[in-house]
């Protein structure tokens, strides 16, 4: 007996399959969910085909029973919190690679660096420790406005290294 309900279930499925993916292209949106729904559209049906009582069209009950399995998960889909993935580069999120590539940055500062005088070096040093004009100007014995003629001098060569060995 069983054997034969499962024949004659899987024949009224196979013959009105229709009427399943038109329920599946209305509640979903991409091939995925479509075949999702599909497989528990038809699992709703067998669970409840004993149930069947012939009392209407087996369309009818089909649909009825199409249409609240998909409502139902539609509701329960519609109750999930969309996500999406994030760009990390919107992001400062650092990673090694950026690690490498600051430190590659960074090693390529100091090869330009070691291409100035001593002087230069110890004045671009202290800018770059973000110590002001004054301490600077004091630490190297010259005055205040000195220092600042020499860093300005130290950034327009420093720039013209970097840029001829990039």
């Amino acid at each position: 007996m069983k054997k034969n309900n499962e024949l004659e279930f899987s024949a009224l499925i196979e013959g009105n399959q229709g009427i399943i993916h038109k329920v599946c292209r209305l509640y979903t949106n991409n091939d995925e969910d479509s075949q999702d729904l599909f497989q528990e559209i038809v699992l709703q049906l067998w669970k409840s085909y004993k149930t069947f009582k012939g009392n209407s069209k087996f369309t009818t009950w089909m649909y009825r029973v199409a249409l609240n399995t998909a409502i139902t998960l539609f509701r329960k889909s519609s109750r999930k919190i969309e996500t999406q993935e994030i760009d990390h580069s919107l992001y400062k999120i650092s990673d090694d690679n950026d690690f490498s590539i600051k430190q590659e940055q960074i090693n390529f500062l100091y090869e330009s660096i070691k291409k100035l005088s001593e002087i230069e070096r110890a004045i671009i040093l202290l800018y770059l420790e973000d110590l002001p004009y004054k301490e600077i100007s004091e630490t190297l014995g010259i005055t205040e406005v000195n220092a600042r003629v020499k860093i300005n001098r130290i950034k327009v060569k420093l720039k013209d290294i970097m840029s001829k060995n990039e």
